[in-house]
């Protein structure tokens, strides 16, 4: 409980294994049936997953050294389910970086301990607000702390309009996202530019 599941190559595992992490991404619990028992143990704990772009893993990679179809991509990548997707909040793609550029960069982000002490922030900020992590609010609090101004209203809105799935399917999860998102910036409302990157943060392509 709390814990983190990480999963590695997750278009590796068996689709049946996967399906079984729905039930406690939803509810935080799982249920165990042998025989004539029954038990439910808590599950609350934060999936991070990883996976390649393709078999082969050099899909958009700069080497053109991937050679597969966009028929066998689309398998590859259709073992992972839609609901199962929809459950992960945050899907990210990331774009393979160049030899030279790795050899040569420089370090110029954040230091880690800034960066702490903003996440430790943002996390007294929602137990002050709500008693709770944004990611446990209930549909009645996201409909309180996470009410949105207009302009970002009709972002939300021009983004379900445009048929873009995990949008359509994910409402309350992108809000959550904004929510912390916000938090993070130390804003006490939620503005388009909140809403704008939480939804591009659900743009995994799923083709």
């Amino acid at each position: 409980m709390y814990g983190v599941l990480f999963l590695d190559e997750l278009a590796e595992f068996d689709r049946k294994v996967l399906e079984v992490l729905r039930e406690p991404l939803e509810s935080g619990k799982i249920t165990i049936s042998r025989a004539a028992r029954q038990a439910e143990f808590p599950a609350q704990f934060q999936l991070i997953a990883a996976m390649n772009p393709c078999p082969c893993g050099y899909l958009g990679h700069p080497s053109g050294k991937c050679h597969y179809t966009p028929d066998q991509i689309a398998r590859y990548r259709g073992s992972i389910s839609g609901p199962l997707l929809d459950r992960i909040d945050m899907q990210i793609e990331v774009p393979a970086v160049p030899q030279e550029e790795l050899m040569h960069q420089r370090t110029t982000g954040e230091k880690s301990r800034v960066i702490r002490t903003r996440i430790t922030e943002s996390h007294q900020r929602q137990l002050n607000r709500q008693g709770k992590t944004n990611s446990r609010m209930s549909v009645k609090q996201i409909d309180k702390f996470c009410a949105l101004d207009t302009a970002s209203e009709n972002l939300l809105k021009q983004a379900s309009n445009q048929s873009i799935e995990s949008v359509c399917s994910a409402y309350h999860r992108i809000l959550k996202v904004a929510r912390t998102i916000a938090d993070l910036s130390g804003t006490e409302r939620i503005n388009n530019q909140h809403i704008a990157e939480a939804i591009q943060y659900r743009r995994l392509d799923k083709q």
